[in-house]
């Protein structure tokens, strides 16, 4: 066993453009943001499994293959290929996993499109087509074979054929030590995922953290109100993202520090597994909150100029919500008049407009957003 110690030096992007949904707009302060050093203690080793037992632990789901990762790319031409490879008795990549903290799961960090067209061979299906997979191209022997049909000592080679694995774990930060999250995954799968697309912070949250919580955003996305303040389903989940946020800090503000980033990572470990009670809790105060600010404010609530001020969304929710905390709200025009006079604030403007994710900023607008809609009645 081998273990590394991965020193972090973190860069938050401040802008999001996407063309299929609105800008998100971060002001952060890219010095303050770029240095977070964080050690891990990753321990590292092999491991062999033989291709049948594999596919078995995919089926079943002991090996998770993240749903945001590229689709599956391969045609039939290559992925027969592979599976030949094997036939041949020929060497193949590694696959790359990461064993969960709590759990027997592993994740797939590289290696998704080789341990798919396994899958989809031993289930008979080429599922991207929704066809039988036969194998084309390959040697006149397995030409046209499926997994049943294959003869039985190809059949059995195939079975016996060994398939590396690197596997990592985190030893260090202690996984029990709340100030530090259980990151070294999310940033393993954000360094070292070789799928040609660079992942958005929430899609590696949606894997590392999957359970509970992820399920309750999904559902909180498909909000009528939150869609008509957000507008179209962002592909790479910065809508999702904009909600854990707003639970982020309407729970947690006073344990915030930055970077925001780390903060919902903290977040999105401490209530992946959240009950049935928290859940309902949580989709009260967001569908309470996101239709009163669009029955009152509209839809342009969150935006300067055509972009979603991720600040901005930040203190009007938290503001927001913590007044529904003190009961429900019979004057939507006056919340209207507190909304334009707060985004009118010099102090306000300055926390939502430089260095945003800066304690100091963070603090300042959720308090002045508080402290203002708490007078509406």
């Amino acid at each position: 066993m081998s273990t590394q110690i991965v020193e972090e030096n973190e860069l938050i992007d401040d802008q999001f453009d996407e063309p299929d949904t609105l800008e998100v707009e971060e002001a952060a302060d890219p010095v303050g943001e770029a240095f977070y050093p964080v050690e891990y203690a990753i321990s590292s080793y092999g491991a062999d499994y033989p291709v049948d037992g594999l596919v078995k632990r995919i089926n079943s789901g002991t090996i998770y293959i993240p749903s945001f990762q590229r689709s599956y790319v391969w045609n039939v031409y290559r992925a027969s290929r592979f599976i030949e490879s094997l036939l041949l008795g020929l060497p193949v990549p590694a696959v790359f996993l990461s064993r969960e903290l709590d759990s027997s799961k592993m994740l797939v960090v590289d290696g998704q499109q080789r341990l798919r067209t396994l899958q989809y061979f031993y289930n008979g299906v080429f599922e991207p087509k929704d066809r039988t997979f036969r194998l084309l191209g390959v040697q006149e022997r397995f030409q046209g074979a499926t997994y049943e049909t294959l003869d039985e000592d190809d059949r059995l080679r195939l079975d016996d054929s060994i398939i590396h694995a690197i596997i990592v774990k985190q030893e260090s930060p202690d996984e029990d030590d709340e100030s530090v999250a259980p990151s070294s995954a999310y940033h393993i799968f954000e360094r070292l995922n070789t799928g040609g697309v660079l992942l958005q912070p929430q899609e590696i949250r949606s894997c590392i953290f999957h359970g509970p919580l992820v399920e309750l955003l999904e559902d909180l996305n498909n909000n009528e109100d939150w869609r008509a303040l957000f507008g179209n389903v962002s592909s790479r989940m910065r809508d999702r993202e904009l909600i854990l946020r707003f639970l982020s800090l309407y729970r947690q503000a006073d344990s915030y520090s930055k970077p925001m980033k780390e903060f919902l990572n903290r977040f999105a470990a401490e209530y992946r597994m959240l009950d049935e009670i928290t859940a309902s809790a949580f989709k009260e105060v967001f569908s309470n909150t996101v239709s009163l600010i669009l029955e009152a404010v509209g839809d342009r609530a969150f935006k300067t100029k055509r972009a979603i001020n991720a600040a901005l969304f930040d203190a009007v929710t938290v503001g927001v919500a913590r007044r529904l905390d003190l009961g429900p709200v019979t004057d939507p025009a006056g919340l209207k008049e507190t909304y334009t006079n707060l985004v009118k604030s010099e102090e306000f403007k300055q926390a939502i407009s430089s260095g945003t994710t800066d304690e100091t900023n963070v603090i300042t607008r959720l308090e002045r957003a508080t402290n203002a809609f708490r007078d509406v009645k």
